[in-house]
């Protein structure tokens, strides 16, 4: 049943804990981080040029599906490097959280977007393989091997930061796996030469459309998620409560709240009900240390109070049946 809560922060006990960093996650240098995505970003965007323009001259959906999926990969880029930006913009009066959630909203709109672009282009697959049309297999072969050279040189950028930091591993990991859809479609391109198999190109033009589309589902799942509040996936809510409530002095958790304020940051807020009175600043300091080191949650709002500020069941009822 839903209860009645109050947020009085201007009674004792209340500690606000602002450091913003998690544990084990090291960011980069900012201009080793900057100088890594500002490269990765302008080769692969050259190269989707490149790719996009021979795809088309070339009629090969196959080039075209490889440029998209490089076209994602350069939104994830980019996507990271704003989040990393965005975390050291200062709050201001009429942003007192700063700007972290547009890592998240720029997330959705990127899931959307490429999830709309696969759609299309598995659509024109489709429609191809009732007919298929030659192309040049020379042609895909030597754009789709510039674009390992490509994947492999950009992942490599990002190959000693991914140990530290979430963001440069995840670019890593996508660029890694962008060189080996290439490499699928040069050995489509060499298939084609040899046995003339016009039907290869949009199946392989299909087979990473689902790639995309399988990997962006995700990405659209969990960001809409994260805008609407939800718990982080890699938060155990449960454990967060067991973890407070076994607190010296704790004798229940009421009003917990854990929300993501960007796609890297946690924040959490809570009563604590602890009857013996307000246990010191020390209490609330190793408490939010302790939140930041198991579950990764850097951004601490905890409230002590010696009785719950929930309302008791048969007196919300009263409350309800009062304003109807």
């Amino acid at each position: 049943m839903p209860h009645a809560h109050s947020h009085d922060h201007s009674r004792d006990g209340h500690e606000h804990d602002h450091a913003h960093g998690h544990t084990g996650h090291h960011h980069p240098a900012p201009a080793d981080f900057n100088r890594a995505f500002l490269i990765g970003i302008v080769l692969n965007t050259g190269f989707v040029a490149v790719e996009a323009w021979y795809g088309w001259q070339v009629n090969s959906l196959a080039l075209l599906a490889d440029a998209g999926h490089n076209l994602s990969d350069v939104a994830g880029l980019l996507l990271a490097w704003v989040a990393g930006l965005a975390a050291r913009l200062r709050p201001d009066a009429r942003h007192t959280y700063g700007w972290q959630r547009a890592s998240i909203l720029a997330a959705f709109a990127n899931a959307v977007l490429l999830l709309v672009a696969m759609g299309s282009l598995g659509w024109e697959a489709l429609l191809r393989l009732g007919s298929p049309e030659p192309t040049q297999g020379w042609t895909i072969i030597t754009v789709a091997a510039i674009g390992i050279a490509v994947n492999t040189a950009t992942a490599l950028l990002f190959l000693r930061g991914g140990k530290h930091d979430l963001n440069v591993r995840g670019a890593f990991l996508h660029m890694a796996a962008d060189a080996l859809v290439s490499l699928g479609v040069v050995i489509a391109g060499a298939l084609y030469l040899w046995q003339g198999w016009a039907w290869l190109d949009p199946v392989i033009s299909l087979v990473i459309a689902a790639v995309i589309v399988a990997g962006t589902w995700g990405l659209l799942r969990q960001s809409l998620h994260l805008l609407f509040d939800g718990v982080p996936a890699h938060v155990d809510l449960p454990a967060v409560q067991a973890w407070l409530a076994a607190r010296p002095g704790v004798a229940r958790v009421d009003d917990l709240h854990v929300w993501a304020m960007s796609t890297t940051h946690v924040a959490l807020t809570a009563h604590l009900v602890m009857p013996q009175g307000h246990p010191g600043d020390d209490f609330l300091r190793e408490a939010s240390d302790g939140l930041r080191e198991h579950f990764g949650i850097a951004h601490v709002t905890l409230q002590t109070v010696t009785s719950s500020m929930l309302l008791p069941c048969h007196e919300l009822q009263q409350e309800r049946s009062r304003s109807h």
